[in-house]
């Protein structure tokens, strides 16, 4: 009885160490294989009563015949979050660390880096995050089929756009990250808040000292509110968002406030959504060589 309920909500699958939790001794276990009660899905994993399970389950056998820590991802979890149709091919399952776990009929995929964000449960499966599932498929699929499981995700609400480049700051590079940073980049115009909060996270992120966010100038009896802005340096960064720069007007006006800070001695940097997104590392060059100041070193090492 016990076996059942606990199989019931496992999608019909148990590992040997949940049969023995059960109370199921080895010639237990032994016996309802031979009988037909248990049917052997991987090493150590078994369906209870009939060895049809549906693919949550076929999923879950994966994941438990991996250990501890296992996590389904790649494809297989693009399926299980509704993005992809699944075709029959080997269930990928990523694993923390380096320890050898292979197994015939799963492809496993090691990392070290697999952090408390990257790692989901959906529908009672252990899997990995949507923008990290995004992120690991991204080397995989044809770039247009890249594009249109990504903006699934989007319009289905599995994953954010912030989700998404969080992961990229996090992990980028690796393999398919630059894809995915390009079809980030060229999603709607993000809010104007989105936006500065990506820049800000890639200047800090960057090793660069936190800027003043938002705060006024007053210039030749005018309120100029910078973005970003260092003053011992009077460095500006101005984020530009699609959405309140693409009109005549907005871009008159941008010239304008530019103008007046460069006349009052400020540098300013316009950094744009797809810079700030595809292009990390050049948009950092580029605003490190107008001037901005490092972060201090951190008393513990490395910098704060």
């Amino acid at each position: 009885m016990r076996v059942a309920r606990l199989a019931a909500r496992e999608w019909g699958v148990l590992s040997l160490g949940e049969l023995r939790a059960c109370g199921l001794s080895a010639n237990a276990i032994a016996l309802r294989v031979r009988n037909g009660r248990l049917h052997p899905l991987h090493r150590r994993v078994y369906a209870v009563g009939h060895a049809n399970v549906p693919l949550e389950g076929r999923f879950l056998a994966a994941v438990k015949a991996c250990g501890e820590g296992a996590l389904l991802s790649h494809y297989a979890a693009a399926t299980l979050f509704g993005l992809v149709r699944w075709d029959g091919r080997r269930i990928e399952v990523t694993v923390p660390g380096t320890a050898a776990r292979r197994h015939a009929h799963v492809r496993v995929h090691r990392t070290l880096c697999l952090a408390p964000q990257d790692q989901h449960l959906h529908r009672g499966v252990p899997v990995t995050a949507p923008a990290r599932t995004l992120l690991d498929l991204a080397p995989q699929l044809p770039p247009r089929a890249l594009r249109r499981t990504v903006r699934e995700a989007l319009a289905l609400r599995v994953v954010s756009v912030p989700e998404l480049v969080a992961v990229l700051g996090r992990l980028a590079p690796c393999p398919g990250s630059g894809r995915l940073a390009g079809i980030v980049a060229g999603a709607p115009a993000p809010t104007r808040s989105m936006l500065e909060d990506v820049v800000v996270d890639l200047l800090v992120r960057g090793g660069l000292e936190h800027p003043d966010v938002d705060v006024a100038l007053v210039i030749g009896g005018r309120r100029v509110v910078p973005d970003f802005r260092w003053p011992a340096e009077r460095l500006v960064v101005e984020a530009d968002g699609a959405a309140w720069h693409d009109n005549r007007l907005a871009r008159e006006d941008d010239a304008a406030r530019q103008a007046l800070l460069e006349a009052h001695g400020e540098r300013v940097v316009r950094v744009t959504w797809e810079q700030a997104v595809a292009r990390p590392a050049e948009t950092l060059a580029r605003i490190r060589s107008a001037g901005a100041p490092l972060s201090p070193p951190s008393p513990y090492g490395g910098r704060k």
